[in-house]
């Protein structure tokens, strides 16, 4: 943080715009602790000069950095009206955004503040919330179609938030069930081989919803609500011959369905029922061969009313930062060489 005077005037060709941060918040909230959050602010506009004096804090600069660095405090500054805190992360994403709708490559009005302060769910002392903007736009589009299918990489949130809005609709009395599912492609669907009981069998295959059902409800209260029906996780070869009528029903993995099996969960729906189905075709592990569903319907359903797609991509990766750098150079890499996940379609590790 840079403690200096805020009455100079900028040079020619340059802009100056002075904030105030209203008493009501410390400045530790909007600088960050150990000033980490005026160091993000300052890595992505270098050219800029911001100062700090008392809770004043002032930019100097080309004539567009002063502008979004004047638009991310406002940004900044409504947020945390929220009582919501801000972080690294969301700093970051607030300015991608910005960047966005001023460079023209963003298709909507949506602001920062009303990405990162839409709440899907409370729990257990944390709240679940889009943090990018097409995260907000496919809990939106839960919220306004009957059929949604979230597609894009590992790490973009696609089962994590609509797990969320399945707990939410079955807490506000919109659905009577919860029903997750996935094809245990790793078996073929065929889990007689497998030892143990029926639990046993299809864990391995459905582990990653239990562990975002216990971010998002009690976990004491979970055996209970799977014991009488109203949670419900089971593969996707049980879904066959049933009609899911007040349901919540979440198809996750649905890279690795086949169009048979695609057609035959889609036409499980019953009446008051909302689905969402997830997945990443770049991450197919269906046999040589054999047609991913997810990739076909997207031919078949785009258009269809009441039938929404929403693509995410490694821009809206939420891990790691690591694990959006791995997406892109994966993805490159594939591009430069014609292969998937690095290897040739026929399952090769391409050589050079």
């Amino acid at each position: 943080m840079t403690q200096t005077p805020t009455g100079h005037t900028p040079a020619q060709g340059q802009a100056r715009a002075q904030f105030t941060v209203p008493a009501q918040h410390p400045m530790v909230s909007v600088l960050g602790s150990g000033d980490s959050l005026l160091r993000v602010i300052e890595k992505a506009f270098p050219a800029a000069d911001i100062h700090v004096r008392g809770n004043e804090i002032s930019a100097t600069g080309a004539v567009a950095d002063v502008a979004l660095v004047q638009r991310l405090f406002d940004e900044m500054m409504l947020v945390l009206r929220t009582g919501q805190p801000m972080t690294e992360d969301a700093v970051e994403r607030s300015i991608a955004m910005l960047r966005a709708s001023e460079n023209g490559t963003s298709d909507g009005q949506e602001t920062p503040a009303e990405v990162l302060t839409q709440n899907i769910l409370s729990s257990r002392g944390r709240t679940i919330r889009p943090k990018t903007l097409n995260q907000k736009r496919y809990v939106d589009a839960i919220d306004k179609h009957t059929i949604v299918f979230g597609i894009g990489p590992a790490g973009t949130g696609k089962t994590y938030l609509a797990m969320a809005k399945a707990v939410q609709a079955l807490q506000s009395k919109q659905v009577n069930r919860i029903i997750l599912t996935r094809p245990a492609v790793e078996a073929g669907e065929r889990l007689g081989f497998l030892p143990g009981t029926l639990y046993e069998k299809i864990d391995p295959y459905l582990r990653p919803l239990y562990d975002a059902l216990h971010d998002m409800l009690d976990p004491d209260s979970i055996p209970k609500l799977m014991a009488s029906g109203t949670i419900e996780v089971a593969p996707l070869a049980y879904m066959r011959g049933r009609t899911l009528n007040d349901a919540f029903i979440i198809l996750d993995e649905a890279q690795n369905t086949s169009p048979e099996q695609m057609k035959m969960f889609l036409t499980r729906l019953g009446f008051d029922s909302k689905i969402v189905i997830t997945g990443d075709v770049t991450q197919v592990d269906l046999p040589n061969g054999t047609k991913s569903g997810l990739r076909q319907v997207q031919d078949i359903l785009e258009g269809v009313e009441d039938v929404h797609f929403s693509r995410l991509s490694s821009q809206d990766v939420v891990r790691h930062k690591l694990v959006g750098r791995i997406v892109d150079a994966y993805e490159k890499y594939d591009s430069q060489n014609g292969t998937e996940n690095g290897t040739h379609k026929g399952g090769r590790t391409k050589r050079k």
